[in-house]
């Protein structure tokens, strides 16, 4: 296979989201290892970038390296979900709270153009998981707090890992659409009690159905 051409940006960086995709796409599947040999010969580059490539995954969660062995992608167990779940609530559930108090009239008009957008996608999956990731990270990034921002992208990451299982259950994108409508209608009212309660109500349902 032929190398494939690489941006300038850092060379490992590069690879790792290269690998980021694979891993999300289901390619390269939870619990299976990674041929460095073969990727960097399919990449076209030495071990050196791919092993660094390794190692940025594997603090993401994403991968997990074992010494003298090499690294696979990281397995996702019930406590894993449970804990991610928790901290996700928390977090999220905080920024909805400051949302509430703090967002101007035009980013709640951001927020609820995306809600209406994830109205009009729950007959496609795909869409509707890609749109409800947008009205997460758009209420983080109103929220405004770059360590909160950093944490929860790592998070959804490793959640990543058992890609759509809460959407699969049936009738849960209903549900979840309801669940936003809640949280929209709390941030609406600046009711910053009722917006956390909401957002920690979203992602206990979001657990049961991924359970």
């Amino acid at each position: 296979m032929s190398a494939l051409t690489l941006t300038p940006r850092a060379l490992y960086e590069e690879v790792a989201e290269l690998l980021r995709e694979r891993i999300f796409s289901g390619e390269l599947a939870p619990g299976s290892w990674i041929d460095e040999m073969r990727l960097a010969e399919e990449y076209g580059i030495s071990r050196t970038p791919m092993r660094e490539a390794l190692k940025v995954l594997a603090a993401e969660g994403l991968v997990t390296m074992k010494v003298r062995r090499g690294a696979y992608v990281t397995e996702v167990n019930d406590k894993d979900q449970r804990d991610v779940y928790h901290l996700l609530s928390l977090l999220e559930a905080d920024a909805a709270g400051v949302v509430a108090t703090q967002a101007t009239p035009e980013q709640l008009q951001e927020l609820q153009t995306l809600h209406l957008a994830l109205a009009q996608a729950v007959n496609d999956r795909e869409k509707f998981f890609e749109i409800n990731e947008r009205f997460h990270m758009r209420l983080l990034e109103i929220a405004d707090n770059r360590w909160r921002d950093q944490m929860v992208a790592d998070l959804r990451k490793v959640m990543k890992l058992n890609r759509h299982n809460s959407l699969l259950k049936s009738g849960r994108i209903e549900e979840s659409l309801n669940e936003h409508q809640a949280v929209m209608d709390a941030l609406l009212a600046h009711d910053a009690p009722t917006s956390v309660a909401r957002m920690q109500a979203h992602f206990a349902n979001g657990l049961e159905a991924a359970s």
